[in-house]
């Protein structure tokens, strides 16, 4: 009955989500609580989720914190001078600028940490897209695919996570498992490319004799001067915005998205907004490297170390009390929507482990292997680890199931290395888990349904984790049969 409830109250909630029938704040909390209810969690059910919302609420933090610091080095033109080199370097092109995102998703990556990874790559690209009228989808979908299969590296947890399960070193996991790296990021950077490619034709099928008065009832025409750069486009559902013309050489470009423009997003679009600290910029850039150093070296919380610095950056950035204020408030839209899902995720991963769901759906998978099939137990763990560790955690996943495969596996002359191998070869997927608080923040800061998240990524990434099982097969890090 667990079992069933389980893989039940999963597969409604991305139902109710991808068909937009609820928002997935809402659906995080309603389908939870309902299937905990008929799980027999009772007057227990609050002492759950209230657990598992505290285990959660450093993540709370960090995030809204990290939010609030990268937003204000937004502000203050701290990126601009890159997004102007990015810009300059791939262009108008959408091809390039999708591809753009790919490398840059891959190469913030290698820090290990996927909300740093969404908050560079959105605060560096978000503005390039809406200023071209591309869709944050798939910039949404790109960055995750590169997170995801770059999540293998040892500093990125599940590899660490595999190792320590089974007395192993990450090391002697991940080094062979390197090809099958290799091949995913080809394949997620091919995804990217033919992404690019369809942004490409899609915005370059509009007709540029329709700019100029023509351009349809309800739509709204930005040219020349500052108009394109610096354009607020309030993009609403139905609202058709066109840019034109405008510093740059910007092709026309139609850009349709669910609800305004980040805050984020927003203050890049416009050059002299009167947040630019110019003057500060040498100021922001060794408090900004301050940081990095101190999320690196881990001697403090990362919470606590994202905390200090938003507030050093409002107080050398905004001296006064009413601009320390209107900083913080511009922000409060991002901040709330990733904080609010982050918490109400403690929801479902309460009643997951609260009620004994997790546990019971790891026993069912394990026991429900026919033995005929145990010389095959390495490509299967590779298999199951693409859609349990979307289910449940990492922890579950690793600590609950693959320890109980492993032995197993052991019985057929399967060495429990290979078995951690096949293991991970799931963590593209895994990280568009909404149970994962980085991809919350990543749709959250892009204005990006969750369910429309999903619709483009989950596919693909599926793609890529078959692409770095079958690669791993091909050169012996993972055994075909033992």
């Amino acid at each position: 009955m667990l079992v069933a409830l389980g893989f039940t109250m999963v597969l409604v909630f991305m139902a109710l989500i991808m068909t937009r029938r609820l928002t997935p704040m809402v659906a995080l909390i309603l389908v939870p609580t309902v299937f905990g209810l008929f799980a027999g969690a009772g007057l227990g059910l609050g002492e759950m989720i209230i657990d598992a919302i505290s285990d959660m609420a450093p993540t709370a933090a960090l995030l809204m914190f990290a939010i609030m610091y990268f937003g204000i080095m937004i502000d203050v033109g701290l990126f601009d001078p890159l997004i102007r080199f990015i810009t300059r370097l791939l262009g108008d092109d959408p091809a390039k600028i999708v591809l753009g995102t790919a490398i840059l998703a891959g190469a913030v990556s290698l820090d290990g940490d996927g909300s740093t990874t969404f908050i560079i790559t959105t605060s560096a690209m978000l503005p390039i897209y809406l200023k071209l009228g591309m869709n944050p989808v798939v910039l949404t979908c790109v960055a995750g695919l590169m997170n995801g299969t770059m999540n293998i590296v040892p500093w990125g947890g599940p590899t660490v996570r595999a190792a320590t399960a089974l007395g192993l070193q990450p090391t002697d996991v991940f080094v062979p498992m390197l090809p099958s790296l290799a091949a995913g990021l080809i394949v997620a950077l091919l995804f990217a490319w033919f992404l690019g490619l369809g942004e490409r034709k899609r915005l370059g099928s509009i007709d540029p004799d329709r700019i100029g008065g023509s351009a349809g009832t309800g739509s709204k025409v930005f040219r020349g001067g500052n108009a394109t750069p610096g354009a607020r486009a309030t993009l609403r559902t139905g609202n058709i915005v066109t840019l034109a013309g405008g510093r740059g050489g910007l092709p026309a470009a139609t850009a349709l998205l669910d609800r305004e423009d980040t805050a984020m997003a927003d203050t890049m679009l416009d050059p002299n907004r009167a947040t630019l600290r110019p003057k500060l910029i040498w100021v922001n850039l060794a408090l900004t490297a301050a940081v990095m150093v101190l999320l690196v070296a881990d001697i403090f919380p990362l919470a606590y170390v994202f905390m200090v610095g938003a507030a050093v950056a409002l107080v050398i950035n905004f001296p006064k009390l009413k601009s320390q204020a209107d900083e913080i408030v511009a922000h409060a839209p991002s901040i709330v929507g990733v904080v609010s899902m982050v918490l109400a995720a403690g929801v479902l991963v309460g009643v997951l482990n609260g009620t004994g769901m997790v546990d019971a759906m790891a026993g069912w998978i394990t026991t429900a292997i026919p033995t005929a099939l145990g010389p095959f137990l390495a490509v299967i763990t590779g298999i199951l680890s693409i859609p349990l560790t979307f289910f449940m955690s990492n922890d579950a996943f690793y600590y609950g199931i693959l320890p109980v495969l492993a032995q197993s596996a052991e019985h057929f002359g399967i060495e429990p290395v290979e078995m951690a191998r096949a293991s991970i070869t799931g963590q593209p997927v895994h990280l568009q888990s909404p149970l994962v608080p980085a991809i919350l923040l990543l749709v959250s800061l892009a204005s990006v349904n969750l369910g429309d998240h999903h619709k483009k990524v989950l596919w693909r990434a599926c793609a890529v984790s078959l692409v770095m099982l079958a690669v791993g097969v091909l050169v012996g890090a993972v055994p075909l049969a033992a």
